[in-house]
């Protein structure tokens, strides 16, 4: 089995290592910094207390004729189009999407080769420190990686990741619906986010009442209009965010915002990719708008 981890951040490299460790053949495609980085002193990470260097490849390049049995494309939103088009013309016949998108399927699929899209999402999140992976998975009970076909049937391409995996004990569940499990990811995440750009120091933003309060209430906001547009909420747990009082959901978000799973998986990533997340921010309420406009 072979496999490239197409882009070297935090959620490819994290990737990269679990599935190294389990004695899959892994791939490592990066550029820039990250590239001379991982050139001179290969792909550390910390686990367990020690530092490590995954057993993985290292490329610049990937040419038309390298065929993987899956390509892991962990680029961000703003990235995703062009890495598509630039796989066009590799053979490899899967594609696993780990990005944060709720750009239409068809669209993408078209631009890296009809059938090859495979969408998923991550369950990982953290940093480097001093060039060390300093990163982790998600619980199962919160978010595990997600991923599924398109058109929502059982596949065995779908049937052999899920014994990736398994073997490299990565939490993960497949979806019917993955676009419409993303659409209600962003309808989650982008409050979050948008709460430490509101916030004076973003490092405390659960000290910010009137940011907790704003998202709170974006929070309840965005899947009862989620709800009213017939959208089917995926999971079902996050319907928890329009049937709680908004009074109550302010009172607990600061608990997750002061946790360390907040600083590890909500924080880092909000300062690090506020580009992407302003875009997405716009891609999702401009959703609910033009849902809105159908539904009228």
């Amino acid at each position: 089995m072979r496999i490239l981890i197409y882009g070297a951040g935090v959620i490819g490299s994290l990737y990269a290592a679990y599935l190294a460790e389990s004695g899959y053949s892994i791939s490592v495609l990066a550029r820039g910094k990250r590239l001379e980085d991982l050139k001179q002193n290969g792909l550390r990470y910390f686990r367990r207390g020690a530092t490590r260097r995954a057993d993985v490849t290292i490329l610049e390049t990937l040419q038309p004729g390298d065929r993987y049995d899956y390509i892991f494309l962990t680029v961000r939103e703003e990235q995703l189009r062009c890495a598509l088009a630039q796989l066009n013309g590799n053979i490899s016949p899967t594609i696993v999407t780990m990005a944060n998108t709720i750009a239409p399927y068809a669209e993408l699929d078209r631009l890296c080769g009809k059938g090859r899209l495979l969408p998923a999402f991550p369950g990982a999140g953290g940093g480097f420190l001093n060039g060390i992976l300093d990163a982790g998975l998600t619980p199962y009970f919160i978010q595990p990686t997600t991923f599924g076909e398109i058109d929502g049937r059982n596949s065995e391409r779908v049937e052999t990741l899920k014994r990736i995996f398994s073997k490299a004990h990565i939490p993960h569940q497949v979806v019917k619906d993955m676009r419409l499990w993303q659409i209600c990811h962003l309808g989650m995440v982008v409050p979050l986010a948008d709460a430490y750009y509101m916030a004076e120091n973003p490092q405390e933003a659960h000290k910010d009442n009137a940011a907790m309060r704003t998202t709170a209430r974006r929070l309840h906001e965005n899947f009862t209009r989620l709800h009213q547009c017939g959208i089917r909420i995926s999971p079902p747990k996050l319907n928890l965010f329009r049937l709680c009082p908004v009074c109550v959901l302010s009172r607990v978000l600061p608990a997750v915002f002061r946790s360390r799973f907040g600083n590890r998986f909500m924080l880092q990533h909000a300062i690090k990719a506020r580009n992407e997340m302003d875009v997405l921010h716009d891609e999702f309420y401009s959703f609910l708008d033009e849902r809105k406009k159908q539904a009228g």
